[in-house]
């Protein structure tokens, strides 16, 4: 009996459950902007930016946004931001000019701390390993991709030399800010789509160098590729955004024996622009198809909602997950 029951816990511990319980609910929306920037500090502070230099901030847990037009950069495309505390973030603007802009006081100013004119700058995703250090992610140059480095919390940019080759027709989508990664213990992390879906990585250790692994998502067109990999680097998502209802090649995971991505079968809802890790072995993922979950560190999707968005983030610090989308569209993920 004892082992009877030992069995029935140990199954309950370790069977994927995804109760009927989350639910998705919007927050704001209609407003002339799209939204792919989103930065959740915790519980009660989040950001987002998005198209004709939109800007929110909320310090209630999504109950209330104040919104903002960035005075003179009604034109920038904010793809992405990073968010440090209710006074403090770094805008990522793509297109060009290629813009950085920084607050210390809320939004109420924003100074210039990047800016690159010449169009062959493109910016994609933008992502810090602490309040000092940070990468900005760029389409390749020379067929080498562009990274642009600070050390002093966004105050100066530097472009790194030792970036990896780029294939041919290979790039990075500037679709939810999740194409880059950066963590203190594993390093810079790219997931890169077109005509190639690679992993790159520069590890953090005594003698820095890219590891490179093949991602079996949908490639070969401008379309297509991996757009966003979770921040333990477990899941990638992407597809085909210009048939986003296609399910297949949309999401893989690494797999340790092979030491390789592999592709899952058609579970997800359709193409993907961000996965994010919830807790433990919970996974988001969206999309323009819809938002999908698992609760089996990615093996098994579950559809959850059909709406449209570009991104989802979890709080830095706490619980609260938010996502986004076009026409100024926000909402809440609750378990």
């Amino acid at each position: 009996m004892k082992r009877f029951y030992q069995l029935i816990i140990t199954v309950l511990l370790f069977t994927p459950f995804i109760s009927a319980a989350q639910t998705i609910t919007i927050l704001q929306q209609d407003k002339p902007t799209s939204i792919r920037g989103l930065s959740v500090v915790d519980d009660k502070t989040a950001w987002i930016s998005g198209s004709k230099g939109h800007i929110a901030i909320t310090t209630d847990g999504g109950i209330t946004w104040a919104w903002q037009q960035v005075a003179g950069y009604e034109k920038a495309d904010f793809r992405d931001i990073e968010a440090f505390n209710a006074k403090e973030a770094i805008i990522m603007s793509s297109g060009s000019p290629a813009l950085v802009l920084k607050t210390t006081d809320g939004g109420k100013t924003w100074q210039e701390k990047c800016r690159k004119t010449d169009s062959i700058y493109f910016f994609d995703a933008m992502d810090f390993a602490d309040a000092k250090h940070g990468y900005i992610l760029g389409d390749p140059i020379k067929n080498k991709f562009l990274l642009m480095e600070t050390n002093d919390g966004g105050e100066t940019w530097a472009e790194m030399q030792n970036t990896p080759d780029a294939l041919p027709g290979e790039a990075a989508f500037a679709a939810s800010g999740t194409c880059l990664r950066v963590n203190k213990d594993f390093g810079v992390v790219i997931a890169s789509g077109g005509m190639a879906a690679r992993f790159l990585q520069l590890c953090n250790c005594d003698k820095p160098q890219w590891q490179i692994k093949s991602l079996p998502l949908a490639q070969n067109a401008n379309s297509k590729g991996s757009f966003s990999i979770s921040d333990d680097l477990l899941v990638a998502v992407g597809g085909n955004y210009s048939k986003d209802k296609a399910t297949d090649s949309v999401i893989c995971k690494y797999d340790k024996k092979s030491n390789a991505y592999k592709v899952l079968p058609a579970g997800v809802t359709g193409f993907q622009s961000c996965v994010e890790r919830i807790q433990g072995r919970i996974y988001l993922s969206t999309g323009t198809s819809g938002t999908s979950l698992s609760a089996a560190y990615g093996e098994s999707w579950k559809k959850i909602d059909r709406t449209s968005f570009n991104v989802c983030r979890r709080a830095k610090h706490g619980k609260l997950v938010l996502l986004a989308g076009d026409k100024g569209k926000i909402a809440i993920f609750k378990m």
